[in-house]
């Protein structure tokens, strides 16, 4: 059975953080899957003092860190040094990172190769993500033939992203579930869980039962990786009975 994952940004600190500690106590969850946010370091001695086991998400696109972009290498080998600095001081049992978008994926390899952060392992994305100005970009790490080429390239571990992949195989006209089933072949270390609809190509990031997934043919597929993390949304800062409700409902 897998350990039950809480995701939450190392800025943070100001709301959720004693939520976390509490529920944490209680037996919610097993760990905190912390997304560093660039710059953020001065939050580190509070995220450390709470004793509790973390893994690490590496910002991506949205904090302007993209490994596929070559004119972004600078930038992206500053902040994954701060990543470094996070993962030895809480002891992070392993990294997460997004494969970047555009760009190619011989980039992404490159750049991991040179930039070699500790215990790393690439998350598979959706072929697409909007932007506010109804573009899109379009995601390196989408398919099981670019996750495993960043697998064998770089000597990285594997996080399988449920929800990307079930968009990624509607974007290819693939039966979903049966493309979740293959990306599970590359022996993912973690897991990441929401729920959304079943013939979206964008990712929706829906707490458990507010899309229509079927959620025990997934845990059935995914039940014997050792780290789960529910990527669902947050409806209030002051609170996490969101996440504790999608946390009964996968272990019901």
């Amino acid at each position: 059975m897998y350990k039950i994952g809480l995701k939450l940004w190392s800025i943070n600190t100001d709301y959720y953080y004693e939520e976390a500690n509490r529920l944490y106590d209680n037996g919610v969850f097993d760990y905190i899957e912390l997304y560093v946010v660039p710059d953020s370091l001065e939050t580190l001695p509070k995220w450390k003092r709470m004793g509790i086991p973390f893994s690490l998400h590496a910002p991506h696109f949205a904090h302007e860190v993209n490994l596929a972009d070559n004119s972004k290498f600078e930038y992206n080998k500053k902040i994954y040094e701060q990543i470094e600095i996070f993962k030895n001081e809480l002891n992070a049992m392993f990294t997460i990172v997004h494969g970047g978008m555009n760009g190619s994926v011989d980039e992404t390899i490159r750049q991991l190769n040179i930039i070699k952060p500790k215990d790393f392992i690439i998350e598979n994305k959706p072929y697409k993500v909007p932007l506010p100005d109804r573009n899109f970009r379009y995601c390196r790490g989408f398919s099981i033939e670019e996750i495993s080429r960043i697998i064998t390239e770089t000597n990285c571990g594997f996080c399988l992203d449920v929800g990307h992949a079930i968009c990624s195989a509607n974007s290819q006209s693939i039966p979903p579930y049966e493309y979740l089933k293959k990306f599970y072949e590359l022996k993912p270390l973690s897991c990441h869980l929401s729920d959304n609809f079943i013939d979206s190509e964008l990712d929706g990031h829906l707490n458990i039962g507010k899309g229509n997934y079927d959620m025990k043919k997934i845990l059935k597929i995914i039940y014997n990786i050792e780290f789960l993390a529910l990527e669902t949304k947050k409806n209030s800062k002051f609170d996490l009975n969101d996440f504790k409700e999608d946390v009964k409902s996968i272990k019901i």
